[in-house]
């Protein structure tokens, strides 16, 4: 009997995109396809990886194309396509242009994958859900973005750095939209099940906040010329892992909320049970009056957006 396998395409085959193939591929989670406008691109680094298997030893399959016939029957479609952002260009500032790449790929990838769950990285990532939301039509439990992985992985690692510990001992997540009003929480944040607050001053504490809010921005500065990668393709495989071997972590992600935390009818990142179905469960957490004031802000931000793309849709 054959069984199987699991698939994931990933649409962009730009730096993002490609170093989400290669850790897919790598970790043996799923054969992949990678999909660009520009055929050749994908082509080559699928290429490129499929040279690379031998000697890493997988034997993932890897198909890089234009024609989105080859991801037919996905059971994940990454959607990463979208204009980078440059040195002085905000989340914001890619709105326009990046909905309507989103809603044609949308359109394109649901055709052929009428049952995948939809995992959205492009930016700004909060309007973009909602933009393959609509667009797909397909129930809010099989569409999510990626963003309070990466943001919780940057508030981790600066914690980890200012301690000298483990980044495995560092536990933590960042809530709301993701951009200048995201909203990491030191109180739910923790060094071996010790409490932030009793390891860190609040000034350095609210240092490493600011450069949690700020770290896109930081990485866009010193590259120059594109944005980062790694750490978000680290963020997109940790997301599709959870969802394929439906080991249900809980992980910040962005969701289409419907009442939970008294917001409605927006995407903003909360904390989800992830699992084979997609978004099993969005967790509710108690949030102090100052916190929860900072996440609605957080949120009305990101409404801001989603009214606005509602002209491209």
């Amino acid at each position: 009997m054959m069984i199987k396998r699991s698939k994931v395409t990933v649409v962009g085959a730009g730096h993002v995109g490609g170093t989400t193939a290669q850790r897919l591929a790598e970790k043996e989670m799923a054969d992949v396809v990678l999909v660009d406008i520009e055929a050749d691109l994908p082509k080559g680094k699928a290429l490129d990886l499929m040279e690379s298997a031998p000697i890493y030893g997988y034997d993932t399959r890897v198909v890089g194309t234009a024609d989105y016939d080859e991801t037919a029957q996905s059971d994940i479609v990454v959607i990463t396509s979208g204009v980078p952002r440059k040195p002085g260009m905000s989340r914001d500032d890619l709105l326009r242009v990046n909905a309507g790449i989103v809603k044609k790929v949308t359109e394109a990838v649901v055709r052929k994958s009428p049952e995948a769950i939809l995992l959205i990285v492009s930016n700004p990532l909060d309007a973009m859900a909602y933009v393959a939301y609509k667009v797909s039509q397909f129930p809010r439990e099989r569409v999510l973005g990626m963003a309070g992985v990466l943001d919780s992985a940057r508030f981790r690692s600066f914690i980890a750095t200012e301690l000298e510990v483990s980044v495995e001992s560092v536990h933590a997540f960042v809530l709301g939209g993701h951009g200048d009003s995201m909203l990491p929480l030191p109180r739910y944040t923790t060094v071996a099940g010790i409490p932030i607050t009793e390891l860190i001053s609040k000034d350095r504490l609210d240092a490493i906040i600011r450069r949690t809010r700020e770290g896109g921005a930081e990485i866009v500065k010193l590259l120059k010329t594109g944005s980062a990668y790694f750490a978000p393709s680290a963020a997109i495989v940790e997301m599709v892992e959870s969802i394929l071997k439906d080991k249900k972590k809980i992980l910040p992600c962005a969701a289409f909320c419907q009442g939970e935390y008294k917001i409605d009818q927006v995407f903003v990142g909360v904390p989800v049970k992830l699992g084979q179905r997609g978004i099993e469960k969005i967790i509710e957490i108690k949030m102090t009056s100052e916190e929860e004031a900072n996440f609605r802000r957080s949120a009305a931000a990101v409404r801001e957006l989603c009214e606005a793309v509602e002209k491209v849709l």
